[in-house]
């Protein structure tokens, strides 16, 4: 395991490395998860590109930290680690509110970033309210509590079935991530606003979807890719809020098909 000092907390994170004239991908998580999630979609990826991979202050083996969050938080930690690894002109994929990590990221940092691969995410997720109401139901009650509703959010019925051993692992997932961290990143999900920044985004940009998306459905996410100049809109079938544990081998296709757009194809295109 791979650990690292940023902004006075213990960053868990994970290097894959390539050859030089590779590119570098960063993989950001999801709410509630960590980096694990990605595991299906590295491991289709491995060799062919450089890979970046942490877990967001609050969730997994990182550091709570000081709470309460903003979102810039959040990316500052995720510049400090590519600064730190010497990390430039990365394509960041956030997915969640690691979107709206990749968003800020870009807002502060453009020079990291080469790409955005946005998944799953939008420019504003959700409202205040419907934030608010979801932390004090887990702080009263915990995260337990919420754990049925939010897997109907990130899993089709298809993925939820009671035989699916995996759908018991991703439930315990959730549930076994710190409460205050839990909440910390609720907050700032719920002041995160980047409707006008992404008007602003000048690098090639995709905004991926599952189409069962009961987070951030599919309407959303193309609003988001309207906002962004230029950006593409992909629909990945038969996948929740998460289609890297779902579906891995079709995001994994949309995930490498951009990048060869992105380094090849936009002057021709």
């Amino acid at each position: 395991m791979q650990f690292a000092r940023i902004n006075d907390i213990a960053i868990h994170y994970q290097l894959i490395g390539a050859a030089a004239d590779k590119p570098v991908i960063v993989f950001a998580n999801s709410l509630g998860t960590d980096f694990r999630i990605w595991r299906d979609v590295i491991v289709r990826l491995a060799g062919d590109y450089a890979i970046v991979l942490y877990d967001m202050r609050g969730h997994g083996l990182s550091d709570v930290g000081q709470v309460p969050y903003s979102m810039q938080d959040h990316a500052s930690d995720l510049i400090g680690l590519l600064d730190l690894l010497a990390v430039k002109q990365a394509f960041i994929c956030g997915l969640s509110v690691g979107g709206l990590i990749a968003q800020a990221l870009y807002e502060q940092r453009p020079d990291l970033v080469r790409g955005l691969i946005l998944c799953d995410t939008a420019h504003k997720i959700g409202t205040t309210e419907s934030w608010n109401s979801r932390i004090a139901t887990v702080a009263s009650k915990g995260i337990g509590s919420i754990v049925d509703g939010v897997m109907k959010l990130w899993f089709t019925p298809a993925f939820r079935r009671p035989e699916n051993t995996a759908y018991h692992g991703y439930c315990n997932m959730l549930v076994r991530q710190p409460l205050e961290g839990y909440i910390a990143t609720c907050e700032a999900i719920g002041d995160a606003d980047y409707t006008v920044a992404a008007t602003r985004i000048g690098v090639p940009t995709i905004c991926i979807v599952g189409d069962q998306d009961g987070s951030t459905p599919p309407e959303l996410v193309q609003s988001t890719a309207k906002l962004i100049p230029n950006a593409r809109f992909e629909i990945i079938r038969d996948a929740g809020h998460i289609p890297c544990v779902e579906q891995p081998e079709a995001l994994t296709a949309v995930i490498r098909a951009f990048i060869d757009f992105a380094l090849h194809g936009e002057k021709s295109s």
